[in-house]
């Protein structure tokens, strides 16, 4: 199965069907309080999400990883492909987020 196969399939699973596919992608792990229960990197308090926005606002992969040493560039690559994968978590987290900050 190619990739945007695999994508769009992915976008119509269940809440629940994401949940085990999470569990399935190496790496990532989402645990209830920790970071908020939002999607991390393997073990870490760095959620994808945070990554995700580092990104979006242009730090390059390099700058993201000399932040972060303890991260590899696998992580970053199961970072961006989770939130290919999840867009509207990812966004949803961001936006959230930025309000908490705002306040």
């Amino acid at each position: 199965m190619i990739a945007k196969e695999l994508h769009k399939e992915l976008l119509t699973l269940s809440p629940s069907e994401k949940n085990e596919i999470i569990q399935l992608l190496d790496g990532i792990n989402k645990t209830p309080k920790v970071v908020g229960g939002a999607a991390r990197i393997r073990n870490t308090r760095i959620s994808v999400w945070s990554l995700f926005q580092s990104h979006q606002l242009g730090a390059s992969d390099l700058e993201i990883l000399e932040a972060h040493p303890e991260l590899t560039q696998t992580d970053l690559l199961n970072a961006w492909f989770y939130a290919e994968t999840f867009p509207d978590e990812i966004e949803q987290a961001v936006q959230v987020n930025n309000k908490t900050n705002e306040n």
